[in-house]
């Protein structure tokens, strides 16, 4: 009776023991199938998104900069924005006789497809009571443009600017020139054509002054091809007058030619943020040596 017991329990355990392993085995398996599956969808959605963007127009962000202590921050920002855009090179262009070695760390960190340009001020501008700021910049990535690529959209985005990625989007659908609105801009707090059943009735903004273009730069956007067409198209040195100057020389073209985007002008992508601004960090010599030193170099 105890042997017959004994035999039981050990056909019991040698049972429990094949399922335990049967289990387990199924249980690797299946996971492996999954992580197979994982894999091929994860091979299947990278290959719809290559598709979806591949025909998609190639955008050109032009972005002046200059040494301030909100400069390294206001880029950060801005890469990890344009990191959500697929299809883009951006245009970082510094007022200045050298390059920076934290920006270049920047856009290598970010991985962007990028050029990192140099375009001082010219001498006889710094002395004017109004500084007709970024406009080297902006010609010199219009340059850069007119002798690297034939096809695409060109946009204008400042580096202490808000972005919805959505404005991105929209802004590839530019066959000429297009125009959207832009918010926090001025005492009005806007800037944007007037549309009616999306049809131009003319500009809302703080100061319209004598311009036929009433705009803020981050207001429009130009085909690459549309530019090339015009080839003395360029910003002039005239603080106030840089986005009205740049749109005549765009000549034969009248605001009524313009596409009006962002949902006829309903919409508001791009805010006018502005950091407030910071005094330069005091420099000391009790740091030496230290993680302080390091840290100033970023914010001075």
């Amino acid at each position: 009776m105890n042997s017959s017991k004994k035999l039981i329990s050990k056909y019991t355990l040698i049972i429990f023991v094949c399922t335990l392993l049967l289990t387990i085995e199924y249980s690797i398996i299946w996971n492996i199938m999954n992580d197979e599956d994982c894999v091929r969808r994860s091979e299947l959605v990278h290959i719809s998104k290559t598709i979806k963007t591949s025909n998609l127009p190639h955008l050109y962000i032009i972005t002046p900069t200059y040494k301030r202590p909100e400069q390294i921050p206001e880029l950060v920002r801005l890469s990890q924005t344009l990191l959500l855009v697929p299809k883009l090179t951006w245009l970082v262009i510094e007022d200045g006789y050298e390059k920076n070695e934290i920006i270049e760390n920047i856009l290598e960190k970010f991985g962007l497809k990028h050029e990192y340009l140099l375009a001082p001020m010219p001498e006889k501008y710094k002395s004017e009571p109004s500084k007709p700021k970024g406009v080297s910049n902006r010609n010199k990535g219009l340059e850069w443009i007119r002798n690297n690529t034939k096809s695409g959209v060109v946009y204008f985005a400042d580096d202490d600017n808000t972005y919805d990625i959505e404005l991105f989007m929209e802004i590839r659908k530019t066959q000429t020139v297009s125009m959207f609105p832009v918010g926090l801009v001025t005492e009005l707090g806007l800037s944007s054509p007037i549309v009616e059943n999306c049809t131009f009735k003319g500009f809302y903004d703080g100061w319209i002054g004598n311009r036929k273009f009433p705009v803020d730069m981050a207001g429009f956007a130009v085909s690459v091809e549309f530019l090339l067409s015009r080839p003395n198209a360029s910003m002039p040195y005239l603080a106030g007058y840089e986005e009205d100057g740049f749109l005549k020389s765009l000549s034969p073209f009248e605001p009524k030619d313009a596409q009006f985007l962002a949902s006829c002008c309903s919409k508001i992508l791009v805010w006018h943020t502005r950091t407030l601004k910071n005094e330069p960090a005091k420099t000391t010599q009790l740091f030496n040596n230290t993680n302080i030193e390091l840290l100033l170099k970023i914010i001075l």
